[in-house]
């Protein structure tokens, strides 16, 4: 069995991902991290079935021998976990958004004895939908991306919004320039990404990730959806990562490597 630990697992994600790690017979949770909630029973505070109450640092993980640590925290939090990962070899696989193109530097820079695995969305049914549009993206002029999350979501554009985009945009360089002369109210046209294609962030309660790319050429248009209903639909995909990760030397960004490896 794969020993795991769990940074931020009091946190709404971290919850469930502890959840979904003492339900898969093939990993055993030995570590529960978060400092906010140190001292409280796992089984408390994430209603999960394990006995471990959560350690208050990262010297938890090293106690209990954990391979793999999963991270879904916040960024200025994730950059000291990955620099503590790294320095005593353990295996890292992040969910947290928001690392720029030095973050990914320097994470692979100091991977070294370990691997580590960042993903802006660990949705197999996203990462599909990035896929689809990097395809579909030569095929026509014109694309908008809109990408709507609960309102408790504390950056934007999201990190699956800006990937999706970033990879549309190295897919064809021959995007028509926006008509707007005029905008009555400033932003009304949202974000412009790479090449210059819009983006659109929504906060809304009751929602938790969604996005729709759209694409449009003369006398048609595409539209690539994709929803997540419950937090439950990362699962899947981090225990993939959880169990593949040492597998991958240094840094590997999204899930594509694991979903479609080379031949």
């Amino acid at each position: 069995m794969i020993r795991v630990g769990v940074f931020g697992a009091a946190g709404r994600m971290g919850r469930t991902v502890c959840e979904a790690v003492v339900a898969d017979p093939d990993l055993s949770l030995v570590a529960a991290v978060d400092p906010e909630h140190a001292g409280l029973d796992l089984r408390q505070v994430a209603k999960v079935d394990s006995d471990l109450a959560i350690a208050g640092s990262a010297d938890a993980l090293l106690e209990s021998c954990a391979e793999v640590v999963v991270d879904f925290t916040v960024l200025d939090a994730a950059r000291e976990n990955l620099a503590f990962l790294a320095e005593h070899g353990l295996h890292a696989v992040v969910g947290t958004t928001g690392f720029t193109d030095a973050d990914l530097t320097r994470v692979a820079a100091s991977f070294t004895k370990s691997s580590c695995l960042i993903a802006p969305n660990f949705a197999i049914g996203a990462v599909l939908m990035m896929r689809f549009a990097e395809m579909a993206a030569p095929w026509f002029e014109t694309a908008e991306v809109i990408e709507l999350h609960h309102d408790l979501k504390v950056d934007s554009p999201s990190g699956t919004a800006m990937r999706t985009v970033e990879r549309m945009a190295a897919a064809s360089d021959t995007w028509a320039p926006d008509p707007t002369e005029r905008e009555v109210i400033p932003g009304a046209r949202g974000a412009s990404g790479p090449a210059g294609i819009p983006i659109h962030s929504v906060r809304l309660r009751g929602l938790v990730a969604h996005q729709e790319v759209l694409l449009g050429t003369t006398g048609q248009s595409l539209s690539i959806r994709h929803d997540s209903y419950d937090r439950s639909s990362f699962m899947p995909g981090v225990l993939l990562a959880v169990k593949q990760v040492a597998e991958r030397p240094g840094l590997t960004v999204g899930l594509d490597a694991l979903l479609f490896p080379d031949p």
